[in-house]
């Protein structure tokens, strides 16, 4: 499996975070995790799209082009032959560009972007081509560029997400609103209206990618990443990070320390936590 990150062009940074391309020949056959990390994403598949599983209705095929709208809970994804996919990871604040009026409806959904905006996901499909197999970047860039770098963001939610993240959701929300200049109650709105979480899903999320990262890093124990990350005890982070990732954290610990193709359910999410595979 490869995994590699893009740094994006200046003038997209406050849309876009990254983008991503995954590659693998010959993918493993079990199923992988995806965890939450606050972000939705543009996903175009040049091979076969994976299968996700949707608990109502089982392993359900991905769209060729497609919006994952924000999770509170891993995804579970099955490859269904060799991969090669490209995605665009929006900045919390920009997903409303793509999801609209109906962003936070969309949460733990994946859903097709041609029924979003058909124009786009055509156009997307396009430029993720050049990019991907004539190695031309400039499609790419001038299309989200277009589509996204010329919409008004909201500047308050904005600061908002900035002081979140710097403080991995370790801040009250009252005083989140207060620095944004802003109401509780308007503020919790319009973040979810912008963000398609709301500011204390936000917050927690962030909470629990923290926790992982530390994990990953190998620091013991867990009573002080717990501690480390504002959980009240570690009982309160185990139940957090099964949440998040569906495991307890002696099974992640382990299996992010061990081996990175040996505990196949967990190579896709160990490349998207380190950035890298």
């Amino acid at each position: 499996m490869d995994y590699r990150e893009f740094e994006v062009p200046e003038s997209l940074r406050r849309q876009v975070q990254c983008v991503w391309r995954l590659s693998d020949a010959a993918p493993a056959p079990e199923p992988q995790v995806i965890y939450p990390d606050g972000r939705c994403e543009l996903i175009v598949h040049l091979a076969e799209p994976m299968a996700w599983w949707e608990p109502e209705l089982g392993w359900v095929p991905q769209f060729p082009v497609l919006f994952a709208a924000q999770q509170r809970a891993p995804i579970r994804l099955a490859a269904r032959g060799p991969l090669e996919c490209l995605g665009v990871r929006l900045q919390p604040a920009a997903s409303v560009l793509i999801g609209g009026v109906q962003l936070a409806t969309l949460r733990e959904r994946i859903v097709a972007l041609g029924g979003l905006d058909g124009g786009f996901a055509r156009a997307l499909a396009s430029a993720v081509q050049s990019f991907c197999l004539d190695d031309d970047d400039s499609s790419l860039w001038g299309l989200l560029g277009t589509r996204l770098a010329t919409a008004d963001l909201d500047a308050r939610i904005e600061a908002a997400v900035e002081v979140l993240d710097a403080a991995q959701g370790q801040v009250r929300i009252q005083r989140v609103a207060e620095l944004a200049g802003l109401p509780l109650r308007s503020f919790q709105m319009r973040f979810l209206a912008s963000v398609g979480l709301g500011a204390k899903e936000y917050a927690r999320v962030l909470r629990l990618q923290a926790a992982v990262r530390l994990i990953d890093a190998g620091r013991v124990p867990l009573a002080d990443i717990a501690a480390d990350v504002g959980f009240s005890d570690q009982a309160h982070a185990t139940r957090e990070l099964h949440v998040l990732t569906g495991l307890t954290p002696a099974r992640l610990s382990r299996a992010l320390r061990d081996q990175r193709n040996g505990e196949q359910t967990l190579q896709t999410a160990a490349a998207f936590v380190r950035g890298r595979s």
